[in-house]
């Protein structure tokens, strides 16, 4: 039988990917009547990570990301495994525009005007919602400052 070091060890180091997962705060987006659960991406290294990885988004989960100042940022897929869209928000949150993106591609998806903030969702959920450039996403204004 192994010592119970040992076997400490051994479950430390089977646990240890679940603890070293990234952690994201989560905030609560409104788009007309529907609920978003958002991850929050608000600092370099969290937008690096974005939803890469993952191999499943809840109906009504994204991640929003904040960036520290307006311009036409870009998205991209590397290493993002699920079809999503994102939707571009100036600083009061209007969707500027909505782009459709296709798991581990590395295509630049371009806010179409000066965006402060990015939300990305299950691939078209916004237009399975009617939501389109122009409309509003409540909530946004309790978005931590960036980093």
């Amino acid at each position: 039988m192994p010592h119970p070091s040992t076997l400490l060890g051994s479950f430390l180091l089977l646990a240890a990917p679940a603890v070293l997962a990234q952690q994201f705060p989560v905030m609560e987006l409104r788009a007309g009547f529907h609920r978003i659960e958002a991850e929050v991406a608000a600092n370099q290294a969290n937008r690096m990570q974005g939803l890469m990885h993952r191999r499943s988004l809840g109906a009504n989960q994204g991640m929003l990301f904040v960036f520290a100042f307006k311009d036409r940022h870009c998205m991209w897929m590397r290493n993002t495994l699920i079809p999503l869209s994102v939707a571009f928000l100036d600083d009061d949150g209007k969707i500027l525009n909505i782009e459709e993106m296709k798991p581990q591609t590395e295509n630049n998806h371009c806010a179409a005007a000066p965006a402060r903030f990015a939300l990305e969702m299950n691939k078209a959920w916004f237009a399975s919602k009617g939501l389109a450039p122009g409309i509003r996403i409540g909530g946004i204004d309790a978005a931590p400052a960036p980093q």
